[in-house]
């Protein structure tokens, strides 16, 4: 099966006429970032000089608040208590356009509230306050919940339960809210966080993480075949469509009833704080799926998501714009750099981008006088990998293929072209007039051509697929033609 090519901003403009319904524990987040500078002198504990504080919807409301800062609009219903905590987060919705909030008030407990003590220099959690009732709510409170979540699902694309095991996602709230669901045909994705997962049972997606999925399935679940081997029997007992659990800096592991599961690893990051990096998770999850993404793409979606949100301080949530930065990342090399005339420095440059988890793709071409027809070649191509090589015929190839005309450029100019291409992470020049040598040596993942080859003509599609990788046609861009362009340049019309 080809690897879909990620078309970001045609799928960001997708999301944007989406509405997700996300429900679940809300939570006022506080963050006290100060300095360590000594003991106290009551107990043997650091003391923590205050500087700065913020405040950040959390919980399910992260959740909502990222559905919503990556382009999708969300209908988010939530649970407060009669206080100064509740009316701080009902404010805080109502300033955010993209969300429509339906809270429920139960004046018999707290707005669940956690105030966490940052150190400032080395970004370190010190301590954590919570106020909160983690309890069932009440049958009353129940009801009202229920009443609120209802009418809106026939609004929703897809609906997102967040559970914080805080006593809003009760069993009787979780069950009317998936029948309604798939009685509407709605997707249900369900972060959960109860270990009896028959209570979810007619999820679309369960998105736990190792720890949860460990204790659920009763497994080590430390590798990506534990948890495949692991997966069957519960999404049977949950009847759900796939499983993704979330490892940190693991990665993530996708499990697909009836297919085949993907892995896919973190990101290179550096870790700031990992405070709502799930909530991120979930959201892009339900944005991508919303916007009709397949599993594949949707997985992608949210691994870089949660690079992004990992890297900031706090309860973040992660735009549009950083999401297709990560998953379209700058090239690594300045662009004199790109082109490499030593195999050596191949194989070296090879080694590092897979000792990073890098899937690395390949395209070849004489690539004369570049044109858009070749840009959408080689920007899908990036987007169907995360390193790019670009094979480049020689000029003695290029004679030999073209004719003794051919090339109008000579194949230093035509590489120095190339390398400017963001989109283009490597430039091989090879002399034979096929890729295939050069294809055995990089062993790529992806293999793309034009869509006016066929999969059988795409030289070296064999070597790739015995090796596990996929072979990616692009539809070409009609009336773009080097051949042509030539023709005109030297007065033979159009």
């Amino acid at each position: 099966m080809p690897t879909p090519i990620l078309d970001f901003d045609a799928l960001a403009q997708a999301i944007s006429g989406r509405m997700v319904l996300c429900m679940g524990d809300i939570m006022l987040d506080e963050f006290v970032y100060g300095e360590v500078s000594r003991i106290s002198p009551e107990a043997p504990t650091p003391v923590i000089t205050a500087q700065r504080s913020e405040i950040h919807i959390g919980g399910a409301g992260n959740v909502a608040r990222n559905v919503a800062s990556l382009g999708a609009r969300c209908i988010f219903v939530g649970l407060v208590g009669e206080d100064d905590a509740g009316v701080r987060l009902k404010t805080a919705l109502d300033e955010l356009a993209a969300i429509e909030s339906v809270l429920v008030c139960d004046p018999s407990r707290p707005t669940t509230r956690k105030v966490r003590f940052v150190s400032e220099h080395f970004s370190t959690h010190m301590l954590r306050a919570d106020w909160e009732q983690a309890a069932p709510v009440s049958d009353e409170v129940e009801t009202k919940l229920i009443e609120a979540i209802l009418p809106q699902i026939a609004r929703a694309d897809l609906v997102l339960l967040s559970d914080y095991a805080k006593g809003v996602l009760t069993a009787r709230v979780i069950r009317h809210t998936i029948d309604a669901a798939r009685k509407l045909g709605k997707p249900v994705i369900v972060d959960p966080k109860s270990l009896n997962w028959a209570i979810y049972r007619g999820a679309t997606l369960l998105t736990p993480n190792r720890k949860e999925f460990s204790e659920a399935t009763r497994s080590r679940a430390d590798t990506p075949q534990s948890i495949v081997d692991a997966s069957e029997d519960v999404m049977r007992l949950a009847d759900c469509e796939a499983i993704l659990v979330t490892q940190g800096e693991h990665g993530m592991t996708l499990v697909p009833r009836g297919g085949e599961a993907v892995h896919v690893p973190a990101f290179p990051v550096k870790v700031r704080d990992v405070s709502g990096a799930g909530d991120t998770v979930a959201a892009a999850l339900a944005v991508s799926l919303a916007a009709g993404a397949d599993w594949d793409t949707a997985l992608r979606m949210a691994n870089a998501a949660a690079a992004v949100a990992v890297g900031k301080q706090g309860t973040a949530s992660v735009s549009a714009a950083e999401l297709r930065r990560k998953i379209l990342p700058h090239a690594s090399l300045a662009a004199e750099e790109k082109i490499v005339l030593d195999p050596a420095a191949l194989d070296a440059q090879l080694a590092e981008w897979r000792n990073q988890g890098q899937r690395v793709g390949f395209t070849n071409g004489c690539f004369d006088i570049l044109h858009p027809g070749h840009v959408k070649v080689l920007t899908a191509a990036r987007a169907a990998c995360d390193r790019l090589i670009v094979g480049l015929n020689s000029d003695a190839s290029v004679r030999r293929l073209k004719g003794a005309e051919r090339p109008v450029q000579d194949e230093r100019a035509r590489a120095e072209v190339l390398a400017a291409l963001e989109a283009v992470d490597l430039i091989v020049i090879f002399e034979e007039d096929t890729p295939i040598d050069l294809i055995r040596r990089i062993k790529p993942g992806v293999l793309v051509k034009g869509g006016d080859y066929t999969r059988e003509q795409v030289v070296g599609h064999e070597v790739v697929e015995q090796a596990g990788g996929v072979v990616v046609l692009v539809d070409i861009l009609q009336g773009f033609s080097t051949t042509a362009l030539v023709h005109r340049a030297r007065g033979g019309g159009k």
